[in-house]
């Protein structure tokens, strides 16, 4: 067996399970971005997304408070913006501005969407009882935005300190599931 010990602390790398996401929050008039690639998806209809928010983040506060957000999914094309969000705090920088990217006001919640991302999540949080222990938020979609241009998304994910795989190659495989 070739295989040898793994870091324990670099293991979220090799579970990351789908696109980074540019989580918008508002919170007293103020707009704020966060990269965030710790989700999974709990349920089909409604859709709920569960995700982790550390709390030594700015969005944090601001999730908590206003228990909403929007779920933006970039392509490859706003990497350095992603890594440039990820990089900066909110509590210093507008990282809209900073970085370029355009607010769009969603139609259900404060939080803005992001214009150069290629789909958009408008979420209400459903669910705190893991957030004091585990930072653990689970949000339920409310309305999905996506531009039918994009036809072959190619979205980052987060490999941990830094590296990011890039989507590409697309199986069609017989399923089941409608």
């Amino acid at each position: 067996m070739g295989k040898r010990a793994y870091p324990l602390a670099r293991v979220y790398g090799l579970l990351e399970p789908g696109p980074v996401l540019l989580l918008t929050t508002t919170r007293k008039g103020r707009d704020n971005v966060m990269p965030l690639s710790w989700h999974t998806m709990m349920e089909f209809e409604p859709p709920l997304v569960g995700c982790v928010v550390s709390g030594r983040d700015f969005s944090f506060e601001a999730l908590r408070a206003t228990r909403q957000c929007v779920l933006n999914i970039p392509t490859r094309d706003l990497a350095a913006q992603v890594v440039g969000c990820g990089n900066t705090s909110g509590r210093r920088v507008d990282k809209f501005k900073r970085f370029g990217l355009t607010p769009v006001p969603a139609t259900l919640v404060v939080a803005p969407l992001i214009a150069e991302c290629y789909a958009s999540l408008e979420c209400r949080v459903a669910d705190t009882r893991w957030v004091n222990r585990y930072n653990f938020f689970v949000l339920e979609v409310l309305k999905a935005w996506r531009d039918p241009a994009c036809k072959n998304p190619l979205t980052l994910h987060h490999r941990g300190r830094g590296s990011f795989m890039v989507a590409g190659e697309t199986l069609k495989l017989r399923s089941k599931m409608k």
